[in-house]
Parts: structure tokens; C-alpha cells; sequence
């Protein structure tokens, strides 16, 4: 009988013992649940009033950028434009006001391709950006030992004439030299071999002097380089990558576009529409690159370092490394408000500004564009990790003024009701909204 009692509370002890260490065992299983649970309902708390304030800020910005365009159109300063506007890899705003042709009344979209003209200098820039990442060029280059028939000035002044210098305008030619004969068709390879009619007005690397012919020889040497046409070079390096699906660098492919703007000139009754033209079409690396304002959003994305896969950012940013000041003229960029000074990297102008906003320095890649009445803009804030460009079928006034304008609207925007969203991801939903 005592064995028998001795074995019940053995047994009771055991049993009891064993419960409690379930139950302690399963406290804090319990506390890291409630936890885990709380973590949770935070971020899906952060996420969904993330998403909300996007949705809130796309739906102003729309409507101030509509606003804006409706007052340009009922003023009679622009016939048509295409717009984009991205923030970080986030096409924020894709889309197009007026009409393509004033005649047709047909409406501008986000697919409507325009002729970009010297924005063109942009793609050359960085296409020799990734040729020097692969090894295969150096910014010391001599042209002259690509293009044996270029000569400007003496010999050996020839032979200092490097790539940097026709990237970045200071190989000492003469403002726009032999811009005519470019926009009179002539083949490159011909205009290089007359650069010997030229007299240099300073050593290479001295001074900025603005070219289109000098710019476009950029073309010859790739090609040298590549085998291929740049035209061929920028779409299988950059177009066809990005998804940059109307981006074209010829005549025929343009005119072949049911969805492309006409140009437009001024007249005392109002607009007047025009004929495309083929100018720039034997110059491309200066001024022969068309694409929409939907293009140009992918192209900004990847300007601001959010496709790597392309071409990493330590490249990109070559190209936008100030290599010579621009301190001649009373140029509009230089009138933008808390402007403080110009410089020109190869195919882009890189402005010092302070902000209005923010009052602190601040860097924007910009470049402007004109050809055959088509007049655009385009402006990269690297540090806000924002862009913006303005197509538009007509020489507008609103181009001197569109990008600090349009600016303005996107800080005032996305720097209001700003919260701290460390740790989350906006959903997928609110991100590329326009493709």
C-alpha cells in the first residue's frame, strides 16, 4: 500500500511538473506571436497610408500639370506637348495635351513621338559612357585617329583634339561651324574633311563653343568603334533595353508613325502647321533621335541610376562630371531662379542651383532641344531623384521657363505630408503607373 501511494504522487508530481514546463515553455512562444503581430499591423499600417498619400499626391499632380498645360493651350502658346515626370523608378505622370496637328484637331497621348533634336547629344553622351566602360574607347582618344581626313588648324593642333573635347564643345571651332552643312544633308564623313577650312579660335579644351557638326563626328567614331551605325548602336544598347518602343533614328520610321506630332511655326493668324523634315537625319549623335514623352520617362529612370542592369550608375556618372564652364551669353537656364552657375559635361549641361524650397545646393542634368519647330526640354535632379521633359510640336515660349515651372509643382507636392517610411515598399500598384 505505501508503494502503491509513493507511485500516485510520483506520478501526480511528474505530471504537474511536466504541465508547468508546457505552460512556461509556450509564454513567450506567446509573446513573440503578439509581437510578430504587432511588427505586422504596423507595416500594413504604413503601407496602406503610404499608398493613400501617393494616390493623394498622383491625383494633384495631375491636376496642377493639367492645369498648367490647359492655361498654355487656352493662351495660345503651345499647340501640343507630351510630359512625363518619374521620381525615383516611378513614372509619376506620362501623358500629352493639345493636338499632334492643329489641322487634324488629333490629340497628343503619352505615345505621341516628337523630334527631340539636341537632346540627342544626351543619348550620344552616354552611348561613349558605355563604350569606355567596356573598354573599347578612351575619353583621350584623338578624333583624328578615327577619321584620318579631320584636320582643324595645324597638325599638331589636329592631333590634340581628343574625344572629350568634341563631347563637351571645346575643341576651339567656331560657334556652330558647319551647322549649314549638316542641315543641308551632306554626309559626315564629307563635313569632316572640311574642317580644314576652319580656323581655330583657341586650343582644344580652352573654351565652350556650342557645335552640331563638331558634336555629330561623335557618330563616326562609334561607328568605327561598333561596326554600326549610332542609330543601330542606340537602339540595341538603350531602346530596345528600356522598353523605349516608339524611339527611332531615321526619316522613314518616323513618317511611318500614325501616332507622330508635326511641327507648327507662328504666324499673325494663329499656328501654321508644317512638314516633317529629314534634317539631322545624317547627324544623329547631334539631333536625329525621336521618342514620345512615355520614352523619355523610361529614359530618365535610367538616367537616375534605377536600371543598372543597362548601364551601372559609376558609369553614368561620367557623363555628367563638369568639364567646362559655361560662363558666355545671357542664356534662359541662366535667368531660372537660385541659378549659380553652368557647366557642360559630355551631351549635357550640369547647372548649380540653390533651392527655392530647401535653400540648399542642388545639381540638375538639362538640356534643351530644337529642330524642324520642335522645341523640348529636359532636366534631372539627381540628389531629389526626380525628372521631368517637355516635348512640344512648336517653338513655345513656355520652353525658357517649363522645367523650373513644372518643378515647382512636383517639390511643393511630394515634399508636403512627408512620413517616415523606413522599412516599407509602396505596393506594387503604385509603382509605373503608366505602363
Amino acid at each position: 500500500m505505501r508503494r502503491f501511494k509513493i507511485l500516485v504522487v510520483f506520478t501526480f508530481s511528474t505530471m504537474l511538473l511536466l504541465f508547468l514546463l508546457v505552460l512556461s515553455g509556450h509564454k513567450p512562444v506567446s509573446k513573440e506571436l503578439d509581437t510578430a503581430n504587432f511588427i505586422d499591423n504596423e507595416q500594413f499600417a504604413l503601407r496602406a497610408e503610404a499608398s493613400r498619400i501617393y494616390k493623394e499626391q498622383q491625383q494633384e499632380l495631375e491636376v496642377a500639370i493639367s492645369t498648367y498645360f490647359s492655361k498654355a493651350l487656352k493662351a495660345g502658346d503651345i499647340v501640343g506637348a507630351g510630359v512625363s515626370i518619374v521620381k525615383g523608378d516611378s513614372i509619376l505622370f506620362s501623358s500629352g495635351f493639345g493636338n499632334k496637328n492643329i489641322d487634324a484637331k488629333a490629340k497628343v497621348n503619352a505615345e505621341t513621338v516628337f523630334r527631340l533634336g539636341s537632346l540627342s547629344k544626351g543619348f550620344t553622351g552616354v552611348l561613349t559612357a558605355e563604350l569606355k566602360n567596356e573598354g573599347k574607347l578612351s575619353w583621350q582618344d584623338r578624333v583624328s585617329d578615327y577619321l584620318p581626313q579631320f584636320q582643324l588648324g595645324s597638325q599638331s593642333n589636329t592631333e590634340e583634339i581628343k574625344l572629350s573635347h568634341i563631347l563637351s564643345h571645346t575643341s576651339g571651332t567656331p560657334y556652330h561651324s558647319f551647322t549649314n552643312l549638316v542641315e543641308a544633308g551632306i554626309p559626315l564623313e564629307k563635313i569632316a574633311g572640311r574642317f580644314n577650312e576652319v580656323t581655330p579660335i583657341t586650343k582644344p579644351g580652352e573654351m565652350y563653343s556650342y557645335q552640331n557638326a563638331m558634336f555629330a563626328l561623335t557618330g563616326e567614331v562609334t561607328k568605327k568603334i561598333t561596326g554600326n551605325d549610332i542609330g543601330v548602336s542606340l537602339e540595341k544598347r538603350f531602346f530596345k533595353p528600356l522598353g523605349m518602343c516608339s524611339a527611332s533614328t531615321d526619316y522613314e520610321t518616323l513618317i511611318s508613325n500614325k501616332n507622330v506630332a508635326v511641327p507648327h511655326s507662328k504666324t499673325r493668324r494663329g499656328w501654321r502647321s508644317k512638314k516633317l523634315n529629314d534634317h539631322y537625319d545624317n547627324a544623329i549623335a547631334a539631333g536625329g533621335v525621336n521618342a514620345s514623352a512615355l520614352d523619355m520617362a523610361k529614359w530618365m529612370r535610367f538616367l537616375l541610376g534605377h536600371n543598372p542592369e543597362v548601364l551601372e550608375k559609376s558609369a553614368l556618372a561620367e557623363v555628367f562630371k563638369p568639364r567646362v564652364d559655361i560662363n558666355i551669353g545671357r542664356k534662359y537656364y541662366k535667368r531660372w531662379p537660385g541659378h549659380l552657375a553652368s557647366y557642360y559635361g559630355f551631351g549635357w549641361r550640369i547647372h548649380k542651383f540653390k533651392d527655392e524650397i530647401t535653400q540648399k545646393q542642388q545639381t540638375i542634368w538639362h538640356h534643351g532641344g530644337s529642330v524642324n519647330s520642335f522645341r523640348n526640354e529636359i532636366a534631372v535632379y539627381p540628389a531629389a531623384d526626380i525628372g521631368i521633359c517637355v516635348l512640344l510640336n512648336s517653338n513655345s515660349p513656355i520652353a525658357r521657363t517649363v522645367i523650373p515651372d513644372l518643378h515647382k509643382i512636383v517639390e511643393a507636392i511630394y515634399l508636403k505630408n512627408q512620413i517616415n517610411l523606413a522599412g516599407t515598399n509602396l505596393p506594387e500598384t503604385a509603382v509605373n503607373t503608366f505602363e
